[in-house]
């Protein structure tokens, strides 16, 4: 443990900031939400960044201005083409390295090494870097099918700064990813807009087990490089606050929305939150 603190604690290098970043922001941006409502920020705009979907359209008093940010929540999906073309080509680039000897583009290993990609030797560390990568795809790729083939989106919306870091997010993933890597037919409609209680299985115990399991999800990816990663841990940091975050106000929707709503239900952790 102790050797783990010193080598990896001791340097933050670009990705640990940028991982530390915005963990810190979606952790500023859950317990805002947390105040009691007298001292809760009534900044429309924050408001509006933090919601989308449902929580967005429920946002009491949205300025005409926040509307001309408004992206459709359908455009879910581009976040999952980016990612399975970008970390495709990434788990091939690994691919080939691995198994066939053949050295990253220059470019890449350029990048990797200025985002601070780990500078030791260690085969196993590189087999867990291409289990998780091939974990990611094919997340990635589970969740494109679900979009194209599955979800049918109504007419909610996204913040068009929610929607570029979706983007930029499954892009540094990969990277991240990488970085650890030692160096030497759907056919529906919308029929209506209302909202009802969900039950059973996990909607016992959480409001929003879709949050839970990705969190879940991210954890497996951190188990699979072995506990010890640091720099991984600080995505899955960064997946508990923002996914905690985006529970929490589903949950207070749901409670709004129905006196009769299961009292003994969490917005995110069993039992605990």
């Amino acid at each position: 443990m102790a050797l783990w603190a010193g080598s990896k604690l001791s340097v933050l290098n670009p990705l640990h900031a940028v991982w530390f970043t915005v963990a810190a922001a979606f952790l500023v941006s859950l317990m805002l939400q947390l105040l009691p409502p007298g001292l809760l920020p009534s900044s429309a705009l924050f408001q509006d960044l933090i919601r989308y979907g449902k929580t967005k359209q429920e946002a009491a008093l949205r300025p005409a201005i926040c509307r001309i940010f408004d992206v459709p929540k359908r455009y879910f999906s581009h976040f999952y083409v980016i990612s399975v073309l970008w970390n495709g080509f990434l788990l091939w680039c690994l691919t080939q390295s691995l198994f066939l000897g053949a050295p990253f583009p220059s470019w890449l290993h350029t990048l990797l090494r200025i985002l601070g990609a780990v500078q030791f030797r260690g085969d196993e560390l590189a087999l867990s870097a291409f289990l998780v990568l091939v974990f990611v795809w094919l997340h990635s790729l589970r969740r494109l099918f679900e979009c194209v083939y599955v979800s049918v989106f109504s007419n909610a919306m996204i913040h068009v700064v929610s929607y570029c870091f979706g983007l930029v997010y499954y892009i540094l993933v990969g990277i991240t990813v990488l970085s650890q890597v030692p160096m030497d037919g759907r056919h529906g409609v919308v029929i209506h807009c209302k909202h009802q209680i969900p039950f059973g299985d996990w909607f016992e115990y959480v409001s929003s087990p879709n949050y839970l399991a990705e969190l879940m999800i991210y954890i497996s990816l951190a188990v699979t490089f072995g506990f010890h990663n640091f720099t991984w841990w600080l995505v899955v940091i960064y997946v508990f606050f923002c996914q905690a975050l985006s529970a929490l106000l589903n949950h207070r929707f749901y409670k709004s929305k129905f006196v009769s709503y299961p009292k003994h239900r969490k917005a995110f952790l069993p039992f605990l939150f």
